[in-house]
């Protein structure tokens, strides 16, 4: 049995329709991320679970027991979650322990637990010493740590995250999505975390369900989410893609300023057209032709940028006006205007339509 079921839910706000017939099923202990542009309808959605907003149509089930159908909607309050909003919703003229503390004080549970639970919690999140501490003292990591400790205290059965990492800096979110995946790994609740940013998902996720326009385009792990993306959508949101239109000619099929045999492509006689997703990584960047499996494409360097990490080049095809773009070591530095080599492994070619 699912731990959360939704089952072609739809909501709608008058003739506006921000979500169409979404059906997701969680296992138990499972984290699950909704990924998409703003207005794609991921909060709705997170919204929907929660039980502030009734589902048009559909219904939503929790351990087999209907949660939220048209007209009975069970409340927020009695269906054992919990949820983490964008700015925290921390009780400014509490310490951070009392603020920990208040979800168990709403239950009624004796002192001596509520204070043996605190202590626990705020070990788990780091922040024994700061427990006297107000929020407006904390940073925006350790504030972050506080909202999730309170969540996560009163031991609920699923766990709601609202774009929980957006107003943090850079360095912050990328050190919060690995400290929500290390609390997600010691406590196994089952989670829902709504976010635009794909990194975010990548690192903290089990699953990722991709939406556009209200509805989801591919449920996934990570790893086949960006190496077999089911549409051009996908492939563009999740990560950085080249599209590659090609016509099919004989044994062969033609892309601007060169051709791949036909029998080492994805789907080649499907229709048209022929459209390939090719990531920037699965294309090597040589100085001579050397030898390989691949397929070499003599081509010319267009554009290039440092990032640190890498360089990210852009290169034309002799004799095509196609740009690709691909990543290199920084080791790797090229002029712009030189002849170079790049080795294409047609695995890597997803069609996508």
């Amino acid at each position: 049995m699912s731990k959360l079921a939704l089952l072609k839910v739809s909501r709608r706000f008058g003739d506006v329709a921000a979500v169409l017939d979404v059906t997701l099923d969680l296992a138990a202990g499972e984290f699950l991320s909704l990924l998409g542009p703003s207005g794609c309808g991921k909060t709705t959605t997170l919204r929907m679970i929660a039980g502030f907003v009734p589902p048009s149509t559909g219904r939503i089930e929790m351990d087999g027991r209907t949660i939220s159908e048209p007209g009975a909607v069970l409340l927020p309050e009695k269906r054992r979650m919990s949820m983490i909003f964008q700015n925290y919703a921390l009780w400014p003229n509490m310490t951070v322990a009392e603020n920990v503390a208040f979800g168990l004080e709403v239950r009624k549970l004796a002192r001596a637990e509520i204070e043996r639970r605190v202590d626990r919690m705020l070990d788990v999140v780091r922040l024994r010493d700061m427990k006297d501490r107000y929020p407006s003292t904390l940073s925006g990591g350790q504030q972050q740590r506080v909202a999730l400790a309170r969540a996560i205290v009163v031991e609920p059965e699923v766990l709601l995250l609202d774009e929980p990492l957006s107003n943090l800096d850079t360095g912050l979110r990328e050190e919060m999505r690995t400290e929500i995946r290390r609390l997600h790994d010691a406590f196994r609740i089952t989670t829902v975390y709504v976010t635009h940013d794909q990194g975010e998902a990548m690192v903290a996720s089990d699953r990722i369900a991709v939406m556009n326009e209200g509805r989801i385009e591919q449920v996934d792990t990570p790893q086949l989410l960006y190496a077999r993306p089911a549409n051009r959508f996908v492939a563009s949101f999740v990560g950085r893609t080249n599209f590659l239109t090609g016509r099919k000619q004989g044994g062969t099929v033609a892309f601007d300023g060169f051709a791949i045999a036909a029998a080492l492509l994805e789907r080649p006689d499907e229709g048209a057209p022929l459209v390939y997703s090719l990531r920037p990584p699965s294309i090597e960047l040589r100085l001579d032709p050397g030898s390989g499996s691949g397929v070499r494409i003599e081509a010319e360097i267009a554009s290039r940028a440092y990032l640190g990490e890498y360089w990210d080049y852009q290169a034309r095809p002799v004799g095509g006006g196609l740009t690709l773009r691909l990543a290199a070591p920084p080791r790797t530095a090229v002029e712009v205007g030189r002849r170079v080599w790049l080795e294409i492994d047609p695995a890597a070619m997803v069609r996508v339509e």
